[in-house]
């Protein structure tokens, strides 16, 4: 039997337990970008918690991406020795940490938000070499991997997608082309780091000429080809995809499953479960062997300690939104007095 906090195998990892915490935003930087105590504070918590792998908040690129008030971006002074301190502290207990890196927005002097058919060679040149460095940073800084995000609508998810690529070059048209610039960057980056390389991938969309299913597991099959370690799926901007305590009619853990039978890298299934009596039935009835969670984790960093104690745990988490709408580090329900919780 299988169960949420089984030590379990990642890669080159081994992990405490088959939880992995994904970030989204971090509201709680000073506004200049730099970490604060209460940073510091909810990545020690949900380290100790008994999670298995903690993937970051976004960390943008660009410091004029549309959400880069609410992220940190690589490009601050002490970025990389404030993120040294963090990858430290969460070694101490025992835990990988992987940052997620991404942007929104592709700005060129004036011409704003461009997209993949506006982009010249130079341009894919630009961003290509701005995530190998940003990696080479990630290394310096401690991490033990980066997540590429290819899924929800970044910039990099939109190229890959031929509801948006209508570019008639090497850069698009079929799969292989749309997803060229990606598999070069990850080339790139294997030859110069020992980085972990894992993907966030959209697991298909109901936008008109998108991508299928067929098409994300060929997506998989290239992206593991060509250096990938991981990948996790998650869902499009689309309602379908989150269906809360009701696995059997999840289109994310059928897709999910899907790819698993096509790859031999681990799979992540990402985000809708909250409670631990659901996730145990989902890894036991299933291929699927980690899940991923985010808003449970801004409810409460240290959720993970109580689902041990009592072993029927279920997230405070009422999946509201407001943390991802208001774009911020903190739940908007939960109480702040620790007294509620008694």
């Amino acid at each position: 039997m299988k169960d949420i906090f089984d030590r379990c195998g990642f890669g080159s990892f081994e992990l405490n337990s088959r939880i992995v915490r994904t970030g989204l935003w971090e509201s709680q930087r000073e506004p200049l970008g730099n970490f604060t105590p209460e940073i510091y504070d909810r990545y020690e918590s949900i380290a100790a918690s008994g999670v298995g792998l903690i993937i970051t908040e976004v960390i943008s690129l660009y410091p004029r991406d549309v959400f880069s008030k609410y992220t940190h971006t690589i490009n601050f002074n002490r970025f990389v020795r404030e993120a040294k301190d963090l990858t430290d502290l969460v070694h101490v207990y025992d835990v990988p940490i992987f940052a997620q890196l991404a942007f929104v927005q592709y700005n060129k002097r004036t011409e704003q938000n461009l997209e993949a058919e506006d982009l010249s060679i130079e341009d894919i040149r630009k961003i290509q070499a701005d995530f190998i460095i940003a990696a080479q940073k990630m290394d310096f800084a401690g991490f033990d991997g980066i997540q590429i995000a290819l899924g929800n609508n970044y910039f990099l998810s939109r190229f890959i997608n031929p509801s948006y690529n209508f570019r008639h070059d090497e850069y698009g048209g079929n799969t292989l082309n749309r997803l060229r610039m990606v598999l070069e960057i990850i080339k790139v980056i294997k030859q110069n780091t020992k980085l972990h390389i894992n993907c966030r991938l959209n697991a298909y969309d109901e936008s008109q000429n998108g991508m299928t299913i067929d098409e994300t597991i060929e997506i998989a099959k290239l992206l593991e080809k060509h250096g990938a370690d991981s990948l996790q799926i998650t869902r499009p901007l689309s309602s379908v995809f989150f269906t809360r305590n009701n696995t059997e009619s999840n289109p994310l853990i059928d897709a999910t499953e899907k790819i698993l039978e096509e790859i031999d890298i681990p799979v992540i299934l990402g985000g809708g479960l909250t409670s631990q009596n659901q996730i145990n039935k989902l890894l036991n009835e299933t291929n699927i062997e980690y899940v991923s969670m985010q808003r449970p984790f801004v409810a409460d960093p240290s959720f993970l300690v109580d689902w041990q104690i009592k072993g029927n745990g279920e997230s405070f988490c009422q999946a509201c939104n407001n943390c991802y709408s208001k774009k911020a580090s903190t739940c908007h329900l939960k109480p702040c007095s620790p007294e509620y919780y008694k």
